[in-house]
């Protein structure tokens, strides 16, 4: 046989080899009346973003407020009679009681008004007993009684003056209190109506401010109020009165808090900010760099909702600081997006990962 021949067979077996080897592998194409379908373009997978699950939980906001403390009660003792100034009972400083004698004025013939005034009621009840008699005998007219009678009442109310004007000679603490100032000294002469001293009373406090008129229904008397003053000191108060009208010139609502002062820390006349507590509600503490704002300007979070899309929803603020907001209006439970909410758009879905996962 010849080389040629043997070269033919060789090629023969090797083209036969290769159709059993590609029959084998089923690779096989029919022939199809219709065109096959379109294959659909491979999805794109939808962008990962970073959340964080919060939750809500009881918060009691408070409202704040710019204050002035005062003392619970202030009055200046005033001269009710005309006379010099004889001796000083207290001074500057003094704690006084109700009813005590904080100075003496001159008497200047006042007593003795007091005894004659005495002696002419005595004498003309006298007449006017011996005039009954008489006129009980027709023996004097029913005119002289009546001018008696008429004498004798003014006379009385003169003894009533005489008597007041002794008393005022001696000036009484109206309540307990503190000598805050004292006008004059011994040897002064002062008229009616000259101020002598100053009482206060700071055992008892009284806070005021102005309550904006958006958040006045939500403070009621007997509400719990944190006064704290410049100093970093702190006390504690109740809401005792809220106006019922508001200031026409502010728009605001005056607010008075009653404080106990116990131990009579020098505040009283100072400024303060006052924090009332407002009822508890379900709220939801978040960093404020998660806040942004809507198309309306308002405040509010996005957080991946239950289809895995995008959601933002508007809040309110109830307090905000440098360590973070509470705020209401959120779902009970939320996936807030940590990271990634920039690339991503509201009702887009996403595939959230976990904050605590992303980090292992």
């Amino acid at each position: 046989m010849t080389k040629a021949k043997l070269g033919s067979i060789g090629l023969s077996f090797l083209v036969l080899t290769l159709l059993v080897v590609w029959m084998a592998t089923g690779d096989v194409k029919e022939a199809r009346d219709e065109a096959p379908e379109d294959t659909p373009e491979e999805s794109v997978s939808a962008p990962s973003v970073q959340v964080d699950v919060l939750r809500t939980r009881l918060y009691e906001p408070g409202l704040m407020l710019q204050g002035q403390l005062e003392p619970w009660r202030t009055v200046s003792v005033g001269a009710r009679v005309a006379g010099t100034v004889e001796e000083l009972m207290v001074e500057q400083g003094d704690r006084v009681e109700k009813g005590d004698v904080l100075l003496r004025l001159s008497e200047d013939g006042r007593r003795t008004s007091v005894d004659q005034w005495q002696s002419r009621i005595r004498k003309l009840e006298a007449d006017l007993s011996a005039a009954q008699k008489l006129r009980s005998r027709n023996l004097t007219s029913e005119s002289e009684v009546l001018t008696l009678q008429s004498e004798l009442s003014a006379a009385r109310a003169e003894l009533a003056q005489a008597r007041l004007a002794v008393d005022n000679l001696e000036p009484r603490a109206p309540f307990d209190g503190t000598v805050n100032r004292r006008d004059v000294d011994l040897g002064d002469l002062v008229q009616v109506g000259s101020p002598l001293l100053e009482l206060v009373r700071v055992d008892r406090l009284k806070a005021t401010g102005q309550i904006p008129q958006q958040s006045v229904s939500a403070v009621e008397e007997g509400q719990a109020v944190t006064i704290r003053t410049l100093d970093g000191d702190s006390l504690q108060g109740v809401v005792n009165f809220v106006a019922s009208a508001a200031d026409p010139d502010t728009r605001s609502f005056p607010v008075e808090v009653s404080i106990d002062n116990p131990e009579r820390k020098r505040v009283a006349g100072g400024s303060a900010t006052l924090r009332i507590a407002l009822p508890e509600v379900e709220a939801m503490f978040i960093s404020p760099a998660y806040l942004s704002l809507g198309d309306d300007g308002r405040p509010g979070v996005r957080y991946v909702g239950d289809n895995n899309e995008v959601v933002f929803t508007t809040v309110k603020l109830l307090n905000v600081t440098t360590d973070g907001a509470w705020v209401t209006g959120l779902p009970d439970e939320i996936r807030l997006i940590t990271r990634g909410a920039g690339f991503v758009s509201i009702g887009q879905q996403v595939r959230p990962v976990d904050r605590d996962s992303d980090r292992g």
